[in-house]
C-alpha cells in the first residue's frame, strides 16, 4: 500500500493481478492496449515494472461498461 498526500491508502496492483481482473487477458494484449493508449494508466517503477492503482482500474472499467453515459 502507498499513501497519497491525503493519507488515504492507495492499492497498487501488480500486472498479474490486473490481467486476472481483466478476465485473464494475456500480457501481450495488455501491452498492445498500452501502445494504442487504450489501457488504464500505469505507474512505471524505477526497476521498470508496472503497477496500476486500484481506483484507476475501477474507474477505467466503469467507463467501459455497456450502457455507461457518454
Amino acid at each position: 500500500m502507498v499513501r497519497d498526500t491525503r493519507t488515504k491508502a492507495v492499492e497498487l496492483l501488480i500486472m498479474r493481478q490486473v490481467l486476472h481482473e481483466l478476465g485473464g487477458i494475456s500480457r501481450r494484449t495488455f501491452y498492445r492496449w498500452r501502445e494504442l493508449r487504450l489501457a488504464p494508466a500505469c505507474i512505471r517503477l524505477p526497476n521498470g515494472e508496472l503497477r496500476v492503482r486500484r481506483d484507476v482500474l475501477n474507474d477505467w472499467l466503469e467507463e467501459r461498461a455497456e450502457g455507461a453515459a457518454s
